[in-house]
């Protein structure tokens, strides 16, 4: 079985990963951290020098190719992967999917302490940056809300969250 995990980012996907598949003992694997592998740059490095379609491009090879084998794995997305192509689709089709759904409140306080390693925000004003989560969550949410499964994270243990996410899957 393949557990993917959906969701924008800062909320919990890479950490809550972790600990479901240790917790499973599935493996383990981080979407964009595997296309920087292959590619051999940075995340932001492919956007900076490829462009955003270029990465949009490999990120639905990879995506496809990880969803097509047997194995158990536990799949930390990258939190637009669900917004492109038929991409919620495939995850639905090939996959558990679990949206981890976080407040903009929620989001906006553990974004703000992550900033420098946020490409997408780094350079956003921390006043603006609880509407810019707000505008981009909007969105996002009609393809995250696609998921079989959504689990709220606010004001929660990882520990809480995984334990309802094993629940909901083999309940």
């Amino acid at each position: 079985m393949i557990i993917s995990l959906v969701g924008y980012m800062g909320s919990g996907k890479s950490h809550i990963s972790k600990i479901l598949s240790d917790k499973l003992s599935f493996g383990l694997i981080d979407l964009d951290k595997e296309i920087s592998k292959r590619s051999k740059l940075t995340i932001p490095e492919i956007f900076e020098k490829k462009g955003e379609i270029y990465f949009r491009k490999l990120e639905r090879e990879v995506l496809e190719e990880i969803l097509a084998t047997e194995e158990n794995i536990i799949l930390s997305l990258g939190g637009g992967t669900p917004v492109y192509y038929n991409n919620m689709e495939i995850i639905n089709h090939n996959s558990k999917s679990i949206f981890l759904k976080a407040s903009v409140a929620t989001l906006s306080e553990r974004l703000l302490k992550q900033k420098d390693k946020r490409p997408l925000i780094a350079r956003i004003a921390d006043d603006d940056l609880p509407e810019f989560i707000a505008k981009h969550l909007f969105e996002r949410n009609e393809f995250y809300g696609k998921s079989q499964f959504s689990i709220s994270t606010d004001a929660r243990v990882p520990e809480d969250i995984v334990s309802e996410i094993i629940e909901k899957l083999y309940h």
